[in-house]
């Protein structure tokens, strides 16, 4: 029992850690889309896409070594030579990238169309983020939940504390005097967001230096060979994965004329944001359930409650999602203070839905993580990369940032039915479909019909929100206990099996 008091313990932890700093790009929303803190819609289109870079490099930078550590140190009988060998490692390829980005700035950033001046900056960044990948990691391995997430937080406090010193508090300043000179310079918004992520990063680095301390530095170059055979398939699946959620702004970047694509991504950014209540509540969902996944794997029938946990999920995942779309307007003043990024609202159901059949891609992965079949989840990962590549290349140049957000549905919708199609036949799990179906197309139809069609008549859309509880609690009315006690976490498998 204290084992599992322990996990719950500990999988709340980093699910805080985790949510938090995804919550960062947040909160800074209002704050970049208010009246005069940046100089343009096009100015947050240009923080977007260096932030969509940001995302594709920091997977580069860590190549897989952070889950190949976790491998290797539980495995080897000397867990100080896996540390030493991946610290060295990341040591070695990050000074490295530090070096070509410093020589090669000009040619890199006109390559990756960032100003010379913002690449500096970001190459500085993405080199302290790889720096505290390994730190990171043996702190999870050592068990040090409490830190790790303290860390975390303090990393999002002072960066978000820096943000709003930097774009509010330093134009309140007396005008005059050398300090003002230098710390206060005109068209420099964009640059003082990357310097308050680089003082954030730099201090997360610092509060990480007892690592380095105790690091032996002992290195093994068949170790690393072997972690890196480990890592590389984790390497192109996280950059199927970052493509899947960034590469859309780059690709409006590098598909549309220069004198709009810059404000098309500032609004495509802007509005997207909305959507993050479906991406906190897939995270919390599976950092909470995965546990459970494997603590039943081999229990006997555990297919009957993965296949609840899926319904579950839908139940709860198609009230948010109908909810948000139907508040959507509302929602939007709060969060994207300026109505010049407006025009982009139309993507907010199709992303929400987007994001909503990635949470459900998750839960079905159920079946190739208990199994040991993860390289399913590599060729899924690029088969939307592949998709989403293709729909953006096709519809860009047509509809702008309307054909990103249609890529990305198409992306997530088939990588969910092909775990599911695919999961069937090699570990067959009782799910409810027709339940399920009808829980996706109900809550699609409302959401759709209430911002498409009868968008500004908000009794309708309350209506079919109202009307879709009642399908839900008609249909679920012998449930509603179990599912309470799923989302607590405080119902043992002998009650839940006797209930059934």
């Amino acid at each position: 029992m204290k084992l599992y008091t322990k996990l719950f313990q500990q999988t709340t932890i980093y699910g805080l850690a985790t949510v938090i700093p995804r919550m960062l790009s947040f909160i800074l929303v209002p704050l970049y889309t208010t009246e005069g803190v940046l100089n343009s819609v096009a100015d947050y289109g240009t923080v977007s896409l260096i932030f969509s870079w940001f995302v594709l490099f920091n997977v580069m930078l860590s190549y897989g070594m952070e889950t190949a550590f976790f491998r290797f140190f539980y495995k080897e009988k000397e867990p100080k030579k896996v540390e030493g060998t991946a610290a060295i490692a990341l040591l070695v390829t990050t000074l490295t990238f530090l070096l070509v980005s410093y020589f090669g700035a000009p040619q890199l950033s006109e390559v990756l169309d960032i100003k010379q001046s913002h690449f500096s900056l970001v190459a500085k960044i993405l080199a302290l983020d790889a720096m505290v990948v390994i730190p990171f990691a043996w702190l999870r391995a050592k068990g040090k939940a409490k830190k790790y997430a303290l860390i975390k937080i303090t990393n999002v406090a002072v960066a978000l504390a820096l943000n709003v010193f930097f774009l509010l508090d330093l134009k309140t300043w007396t005008r005059t005097g050398a300090w003002y000179d230098f710390a206060i310079r005109q068209q420099y918004e964009i640059n003082y967001i990357f310097i308050a992520n680089l003082i954030a990063s730099g201090l997360t680095l610092v509060l990480l230096v007892p690592f380095y301390r105790q690091c032996s530095y002992r290195f093994d170059w068949k170790l690393l060979r072997a972690m890196l055979r480990y890592a590389w398939p984790i390497l192109v699946a996280g950059l199927a994965f970052a493509i899947n959620e960034t590469f859309d702004r780059i690709l409006l970047d590098r598909l549309l004329p220069s004198a709009v694509a810059d404000a098309q991504i500032g609004m495509y950014s802007a509005c997207y944001k909305i959507t993050i209540f479906m991406t906190l509540f897939s995270t919390a969902f599976r950092l909470g359930i995965e546990p459970f996944y494997f603590q039943q794997a081999n229990q006997q029938n555990p297919q009957r409650q993965y296949a609840r946990i899926l319904e579950v999920f839908v139940i709860i995942g198609s009230l948010i999602f109908l909810m948000v779309v139907v508040f959507a307007d509302l929602i939007k003043v709060v969060i994207v203070r300026s109505d010049s990024f407006w025009e982009a609202m139309w993507i907010v159901p199709i992303i929400l839905l987007a994001n909503f059949f990635l949470g459900i891609y998750h839960n079905l992965s159920v079946w190739y993580k208990v199994t040991d079949r993860t390289n399913y989840g590599l060729v899924f990962s690029v088969i939307g990369a592949v998709v989403t590549l293709g729909v953006n290349f096709w519809l860009i140049p047509m509809i702008g940032f309307k054909g990103s957000a249609i890529a990305t549905l198409s992306a997530y919708g088939l990588m969910a039915i092909l775990s599911a199609i695919v999961g069937q036949r090699k570990y067959p799990i009782p799910y409810n479909w027709s339940k399920i179906t009808r829980y996706i197309i109900f809550s699609s139809v409302a959401a759709f019909l209430s911002f498409y069609y009868f968008r500004g008549v908000q009794l309708v859309g309350i209506s079919l929100l109202l009307l879709f509880i009642l399908l839900i609690i008609w249909t679920e009315l012998e449930h509603i206990k179990q599912i309470k006690s799923i989302i607590l976490g405080n119902s043992s498998t002998d009650n839940y099996q006797k209930n059934k």
